[in-house]
């Protein structure tokens, strides 16, 4: 499924690629560059670290472009007026053994709506109860408001 995105976390996500394919890159070519400088490549550490950095780079920036071009975006002001908890909504719930949380329900930056939370969270409303199916176990919480994310 592709990601669920706001129009604040795809400009996140813009902003971060715009980063990494301009000043970023050019600072990855440098460093290449400056180590190809010094002589035989084969005993250069400083080059085949540059190398690895420029690799993890354009890995990043093939993740991004690809997950900005899937993703769908969020209307955030239907997610205010709905009241259903979906991508971009913050959520208020107390836990059952009295602890109060507050999360935003993101891809960027919040809690995953993958993640055990989100999955426990998405489509309930004020008031449902909610069972969250952790790896350390079970537990229950109950929705004390839902609101569009900020």
């Amino acid at each position: 499924m592709a990601d669920q995105l706001t129009r604040a976390e795809r400009a996140q996500l813009e902003a971060e690629l715009a980063e990494l394919e301009g000043p970023r890159r050019q600072a990855a070519i440098t460093a290449i560059a400056t180590a190809r400088e010094h002589g035989d490549l084969s005993e250069n550490f400083e080059y085949h670290a540059a190398k690895n950095e420029q690799g993890l780079l354009e890995a990043r920036i093939t993740k991004l472009r690809a997950r900005l071009h899937d993703a769908v975006e969020v209307d955030e002001s239907t997610v205010a007026a709905g009241g259903v908890v979906t991508v971009g909504s913050h959520v208020d719930l107390t836990r059952e053994d009295g602890e109060d949380m507050s999360v935003l329900i993101s891809s960027v930056g919040g809690v995953s709506p993958d993640s055990p939370v989100g999955r426990a969270l998405l489509g309930h409303s004020k008031g449902d109860d909610v069972v969250v199916e952790a790896p350390r176990g079970a537990w229950r919480a109950r929705i004390v408001s839902v609101r569009a994310g900020s």
